[in-house]
């Protein structure tokens, strides 16, 4: 008999029997029936937790119209450049750390917009941005008036 044509057949056909095994157990697990009702019961509450968070959330439209009367100039939405002292560097900056808006401006901190600005490696540093929060928080109610009132204070 010769061992060298028998060994390898034998183990070729352990292997395959033990691939096979392990597959079917594999498999048998990763198809289990799915419950209906628990996902059922899911999907109810997420479109729950959505509905409570759409009517909490209290959206003010932006009018444009209203803006350029006040500021003589058209004027988009989310527009940071609309505050004093912020310039196109400045946005990019704040973009990248996700402040894209008037109403995520208008809820940073002074503290954060200084460590912000202190972060760059451009020469942020010497904006002063004590009243970045409340400029962005009048462009976001729509208070056109009393922000440029408040700018031509400054």
């Amino acid at each position: 008999m010769n061992w060298f044509i028998i060994l390898p057949i034998l183990i070729g056909a352990s292997c395959f029997l033990l691939g096979y095994l392990m597959g079917k157990k594999a498999f048998k697990n990763q198809h289990k029936p799915i419950n209906a009702d628990v996902w059922k019961n899911k999907v109810a509450k997420l479109e729950n937790d959505l509905k409570m968070c759409q009517a909490s959330k209290q959206l003010i439209p932006f009018n444009s119209e209203k803006a350029e009367a006040v500021f003589g100039k058209k004027i988009t939405e989310n527009d940071l450049t609309i505050i004093k002292r912020i310039g196109p560097q400045t946005v990019a900056l704040f973009a990248l750390h996700h402040i894209r808006t008037w109403k995520a401006l208008s809820e940073v901190s002074v503290e954060t917009c200084r460590e912000i600005l202190d972060s760059s490696s451009k020469n942020h540093k010497i904006y002063n941005p004590s009243t970045w929060p409340e400029q962005a928080k009048l462009a976001y109610e729509g208070n056109w008036k009393a922000l440029l009132e408040w700018q031509k204070e400054m």
